[in-house]
């Protein structure tokens, strides 16, 4: 979860959109793109002649210049074995203090290499005058920080998230096709993110679909594409992710309406939490949903309306209070529980 402390928001994102950092138009596009989340890349997306001061100084005047708005802004630096990284870290620490929010940590593999960033955030944000806290969300990648995770989700009291990254993965897995059947191919991998992810009170994001549909692109292919999109990321939110990666504003669409309740769910969820406390809580026959309810699954009612909230479609205080009144009797709020809540 990310603290948005000068907006006084919190945010778990649905989409992160990723795009390479040295081009000043990728930002604009980026900017104006209906995402929760964006995510400049110093590492895989940019190429090699930009790497260094040429990237540096486009990320600089991005995050100067241009108007992000609500959204959360993390960045990519070049992984931490790299000539590259420091430098990277040093110029968007030290030249655009208090312009973003977070760091996403390519290749994490231990709970060391959160510690090495956590300090020299430290160091970076005294000598930059920060007057906000970056946070941290870490890339999960590699067979290693798989075993890893839920030591790399409780490295930093900085850690907001993990997110799965399939390409990186299958290549260190042998693993040829990281397109198709992702969910079932992966599932240990992704579960094992999501597990450690929400065991530390993190928010868990899911790889990008990596399929594209360009101006040639034939209707049906189109539609197999988008429909691609949408499984795969149905599969991922039934995992447990809260959100998805995206590589392009045409993916933007589906993947926050697949990771946001619809306005029907809402009402029907509202409408059962509600019945289920005016009948006393227990284990219930709600006749308006034919269901049975009991603590457990009002506790997933509960985290299914905070995506909600997130996405500015219920009151939070709402939702807050309808937690406290299960808190009162068991003596266990999901939501805090989880960090689904401040």
């Amino acid at each position: 979860m990310y603290v948005l402390q000068k907006l006084n928001r919190l945010v778990i994102p649905r989409t992160e959109l990723t795009y390479p950092s040295h081009q000043l138009k990728m930002h604009q596009h980026a900017a104006a793109a209906p995402v929760d989340h964006v995510m400049p890349d110093f590492e895989d997306a940019c190429p090699y002649e930009f790497k260094g001061e040429s990237s540096r100084n486009t990320m600089v005047e991005a995050l100067t210049t241009v108007d992000f708005g609500g959204k959360v802004i993390a960045i990519r630096p070049n992984n931490i074995h790299s000539k590259y990284f420091q430098g990277d870290m040093e110029a968007i620490m030290l030249r655009a203090p208090d312009r973003f929010h977070g760091i996403i940590l390519p290749k994490t593999e231990s709970a060391q290499d959160i510690g090495h960033l956590s300090q020299l955030l430290d160091a970076l944000e005294r000598q930059g005058g920060w007057t906000t806290t970056v946070q941290i969300e870490a890339l999960i990648e590699t067979p290693l920080a798989v075993v890893n995770a839920y030591e790399i989700a409780t490295a930093s009291d900085r850690m907001a998230g993990l997110i799965f990254g399939i390409a990186d993965f299958a290549a260190s897995m042998g693993v040829r096709d990281n397109v198709y059947n992702q969910n079932q191919n992966f599932h240990y991998a992704k579960q094992a993110t999501v597990v450690a992810a929400k065991a530390a009170g993190l928010h868990a994001i899911d790889n990008a679909w990596l399929r594209l549909v360009r101006k040639d692109t034939p209707e049906a292919e189109e539609q197999e594409i988008y429909d691609g999109l949408r499984e795969k990321n149905e599969g991922s939110r039934d995992l447990g992710m809260d959100g998805t990666w995206v590589i392009h504003p045409q993916q933007v669409e589906i993947a926050n309406e697949v990771f946001t309740p619809s306005d029907e769910v809402i009402e029907q969820t509202k409408g059962a939490i509600e019945y289920y406390h005016e009948a006393g809580g227990g284990s219930i026959y709600n006749p308006n949903t034919a269901e049975f309810d009991d603590e457990a699954t009002i506790k997933a009612k509960l985290m299914d309306l905070a995506k909600a909230v997130q996405a500015g479609k219920l009151d939070a205080e709402w939702l807050t209070a309808q937690a406290a009144k299960s808190k009162e009797v068991t003596g266990y709020d999901i939501l805090e529980v989880m960090g689904r809540v401040g």
